[in-house]
């Protein structure tokens, strides 16, 4: 099972990587998630204790979903530091159009705001405020279209108590605008949502269980199984459609009024819901060719 799963985790990645690029997003929700360390569900470790070696674990999961189609854009592997916040948001930059700014929703982790501003800024001479004297030096400065709020959660012993909004970047008014089109607010729920689906789905990470991974690299590949599923094979019952005519079933069950869509079919990437066993035969351009003789 765990060769097949190496040879799988490779051609999923093409996968996703071909059918992943350019994308026209709105918004984006982004977290981490870790698991639970078994010497504080004994109690052979205080909180204050578990909370440090949780910030040097290497084994925090990261993701990046779009809200609107569910599209799991982004999901990887590291520690809770700086350098892991930039590298996340490069592969979102990656992945998304050119001209593509959407609206970045995270938790309170202040290292979203410097990953942010690195890769969406530019540098911008500031205005006088004095008639003489030298020009101030051109600063690096947030894109105007760049809008980010942060959803800060306040605990006391492990129970949530309360819960802030901070604007980071752009206006307040400019983030309830674009939220308001939806119908929602400043949070994270749903990218809080897909967390216990990975940890339902994903068994290296779920919160009681006894087949914890070994290594990152193993946990890596699950991972990509993961994104893959979920973007193209799983149906979500809160992205279907209603069909124009009931269609018959033959005897096996009521008309079928609805038809069942995928992430990948509601933000546009294909038209049909995949099976992996056609996600997994599926040859991604460019494909080593066949040498003439």
């Amino acid at each position: 099972m765990l060769q097949w799963l190496v040879a799988a985790a490779e051609q999923l990645r093409a996968f996703s990587a071909y059918f992943l690029c350019d994308l026209h997003l709105e918004q984006l929700q982004l977290d981490e998630l870790y698991a639970v360390l078994r010497d504080l569900k004994t109690g052979v470790i205080s909180d204050d204790e578990a909370i440090q070696r949780l910030e040097r674990s290497p084994a925090w999961v990261w993701t990046a979903m779009d809200p609107m189609s569910k599209l799991l854009v982004v999901v990887d592997v590291g520690s809770r530091t700086l350098a892991m916040a930039q590298r996340v948001v490069h592969q979102v930059t990656q992945v998304l159009a050119p001209d593509c700014v959407p609206l970045f929703l995270t938790d309170g982790l202040k290292d979203y705001a410097t990953a942010l501003l690195t890769h969406f800024g530019a540098w911008r001479h500031p205005a006088r405020r004095q008639a003489i004297g030298p020009a101030p030096k051109p600063r690096w400065m947030p894109l105007p279209a760049l809008l980010y709020a942060q959803v800060v959660k306040s605990y006391r012993r492990r129970r949530l108590v309360g819960v802030k909004h901070r604007v980071v970047f752009g206006t307040r008014l400019a983030i309830e605008q674009l939220l308001a089109r939806c119908g929602w607010g400043i949070n994270t729920a749903l990218v809080e949502r897909l967390n216990l689906d990975l940890r339902q789905r994903v068994a290296a990470i779920g919160r009681r269980v006894n087949t914890l991974c070994q290594g990152e690299a193993g946990l890596r590949d699950q991972l990509a199984l993961f994104q893959v599923y979920h973007n193209f094979v799983f149906p979500h019952a809160s992205l279907r459609r209603p069909l124009p005519y009931p269609e018959a079933t033959y005897g096996r069950g009521s008309a079928r009024v609805w038809r069942p869509y995928t992430p990948a079919m509601a933000a546009g990437l294909t038209d049909h819901v995949w099976s992996l066993k056609e996600v997994l035969l599926y040859r991604v351009p460019p494909w080593p060719q066949a040498q003439s003789a």
